[in-house]
């Protein structure tokens, strides 16, 4: 590489209209996989979902075409059509071509919304291959077409439209962005629908799909009415029909905060299974990581059932942590607010910090009251919690979890998927990320021998916490039941159910910060393990390299410029970064990372000379002295040359 020492103005590039979106468009919807691929789905939905919840629409029509189209269509207001006063162009082409445009900006005009109109719509529509906008107004149809976030035409007069006034979009992601592979996915898209027409009482969405793009297998319908009067108590209970229930009546309430600040609605239901189905909303967006709403609903529940078990004189309950009374629990938590603050475009968590406090305290006042109305409930329930946190601290004394001993004294976690083989040697225990991420390394692995345990979001940090915290964590706890050999100065090697436990995690900043903390809990948690030989890091691939239609992976930037540098000249590249495990096919997966035979991975040591070392380093950086952390920071970031931000 070339190094140039003068850097003037001419070196600044200014990026206009959507050229950001379609140079960065993971900085806007996350990346270019499939998760992303149908978020510009979810954009569109979102934006219907926003006239139905002002009072503007009752009905949204989804409809996948046979082209592999999608078209998003509502019965609200219609996007405004005339000029728009500081600019020359109609208000519908400054929505669909301009960043930070649109009605949601202005107070009075939503009073909550769950995206932005013309951050998702023209976002949408730059990384789109063809899109066609249709605006219904007094049942005149008026069309305007797009490719790649440009305009094609003006905007058209087109005949008459059977509904009086909405929108209308149809669109095709860009191949250029998102590759050739990729295509909307039916079911996906159906239970998309079927999750926002719970959640807002009184809609009717109507979901088409052409019959040739249906599975077989598949139990998608090619046409559904999706009205749900019962809203998300209807949800819970299709969610849990096959669990074995402790409250018959689900726990369920909504009102409004205090201050006009919003409402709040939730639904809550106990079982005797370990329940991964805890989801929240905001404005009709599902929060895939939750965020302060979430974080409110969890302290109010837990709080108030404390309060309960005290009253009670239930000692072990009223001492509980979240964890301990929610483990065996799935919920439903949807707020609708003003101006909600959301971490990143994608909208996965909900950072506004006042909902936390109005969520905790509006919450823990109605389940109170829901379990003082509900006397036999509430005593199951309680009993039920007191009896699951004694089945713990029975399993920390004594763990024997043989994988095919008929005597095991407790069930393995829900989300392992275990391997067949009888014997440890030879055996892998693949952490991953995620529901996304264990489901491609599930259809990667050689199940004769490989086991797949997917964690929730990030595992707790075990050098900031104590030990009944670390006990009570769900994450935690499944993870000491899948290696079925105990922690601390209990633990015991033979004991162990796997030969290799193997850390795979993403490849970006997130994935990097989940192994820190694993590695955290492994060396304080289980050092032995780590002295054994038996803790592993995978090591999947950075880059993906098509040259001359023959595909290269590499891990690393070196291994990459050294490719580059030994090809012939004109040779075509093509060159594609992978995010992260949820990015990959599972065949890639399979070769790059999970096949011995093909595979790298870096076993984890500690030699005892450096154990004391080891053991300072980790306390600064993970420990709860915030000063030792910047300080090790502010020694050592001068010696970094990549950063990944």
């Amino acid at each position: 590489m070339v190094k140039n020492n003068n850097y003037s103005a001419k070196d600044i590039e200014i990026l206009e209209g959507l050229e950001p979106v379609r140079k960065r468009p993971g900085m806007y919807i996350g990346g270019t996989d499939e998760t992303a691929f149908h978020h510009l789905a979810t954009e569109i939905i979102d934006n219907s979902m926003d006239e139905v919840t002002a009072g503007h629409a009752k009905n949204i029509y989804v409809k996948l075409n046979k082209d592999k189209s999608l078209t998003v269509t509502d019965d609200g207001r219609g996007i405004p059509l005339d000029k728009h006063p500081k600019k020359n162009k109609t208000a519908l082409e400054i929505v669909m071509t301009t960043l930070h445009s649109g009605g949601k900006f202005k107070e009075g005009t939503y009073s909550t919304s769950a995206g932005l109109h013309g951050v998702g719509l023209s976002v949408v529509n730059a990384l789109s291959e063809k899109l066609k906008i249709e605006v219904f107004k007094n049942s005149t149809i008026f069309e305007q077409n797009y490719s790649k976030g440009k305009p094609l035409n003006k905007l058209t007069k087109k005949g008459k439209s059977k509904i009086k006034n909405g929108t209308q979009v149809t669109f095709v992601p860009d191949k250029e962005i998102f590759g050739k592979e990729l295509s909307f996915v039916p079911n996906k898209l159906y239970n998309l629908c079927k999750s926002k027409a719970y959640l807002v009482k009184g809609i009717t969405i109507h979901w088409e799909c052409d019959r040739s793009l249906i599975n077989r297998k598949d139990d998608t319908p090619n046409t559904a009415k999706l009205f749900f009067p019962d809203g998300i108590v209807e949800y819970l209970d299709s969610e849990t029909k096959n669990f074995t229930k402790i409250n018959d009546k689900t726990c369920h309430h909504k009102n409004n905060f205090d201050d006009d600040k919003g409402k709040f609605e939730f639904a809550i239901q106990w079982h005797n299974e370990i329940s991964e189905f805890k989801i929240s909303f905001c404005n009709s967006v599902l929060t895939t990581n939750g965020g302060t709403h979430e974080q409110g609903f969890r302290s109010g529940v837990s709080k108030s059932i404390r309060k309960i078990a005290k009253f009670k004189n239930n000692k072990l309950v009223a001492s509980a942590s979240a964890d301990e009374i929610l483990s065996n629990a799935s919920y439903i938590v949807s707020v609708f607010i003003n101006n909600p603050e959301f971490e990143g475009q994608t909208k996965s968590r909900l950072s506004s910090a006042y909902i936390q406090k109005y969520c905790d305290i509006s919450i823990a006042k109605s389940v109170e009251d829901w379990f003082n109305q509900h006397p036999k409930a509430s005593n199951s329930i309680l009993t039920f919690i007191e009896g699951k946190i004694r089945e713990k601290n029975l399993l920390d004394q004594n763990l024997d979890v043989g994988r095919q001993s008929a005597t095991r004294k407790i069930r393995l976690p829900g989300k392992l998927a275990d391997c067949t083989s009888s014997k440890v040697e030879g055996t892998e225990l693949f952490i991953v990320e995620g529901d996304s991420a264990g489901g491609s390394a599930k259809q990667a692995r050689d199940r004769n021998f490989q086991a797949i345990l997917p964690l929730r979001g990030k595992i707790l940090n075990v050098k900031n916490s104590n030990t009944a915290k670390i006990l009570a964590n769900n994450e935690i706890s499944n993870l000491l039941q899948a290696l079925g050999c105990q922690r601390r100065e209990k633990y015991i090697d033979k004991d162990l159910r796997y030969e290799k436990v193997i850390i795979m995690t993403d490849a970006d900043v997130d994935g990097d910060h989940i192994a820190s903390l694993l590695l955290t809990f492994f060396f304080c948690e289980m050092p032995n393990l780590i002295k054994n030989g038996h803790l592993y890091l995978a090591v999947p691939p950075l880059y993906k390299l098509t040259i001359s239609n023959q595909i290269y992976y590499v891990r690393n930037d070196i291994e990459k410029d050294k490719l580059l540098k030994n090809l012939k000249k004109g040779s075509k590249i093509e060159i594609s970064r992978f995010k992260g495990l949820g990015e990959m096919m599972a065949q890639q997966l399979k070769e790059t990372t999970m096949d011995i035979k093909t595979r790298s991975l870096i076993r984890v040591t500690v030699p005892t000379t450096d154990y004391k070392k080891t053991n300072k380093l980790i306390s600064n950086i993970m420990g709860k002295n915030a000063d030792l952390r910047l300080k090790f920071i502010e020694e050592n970031a001068p010696k970094v040359k990549n950063i990944d931000l």
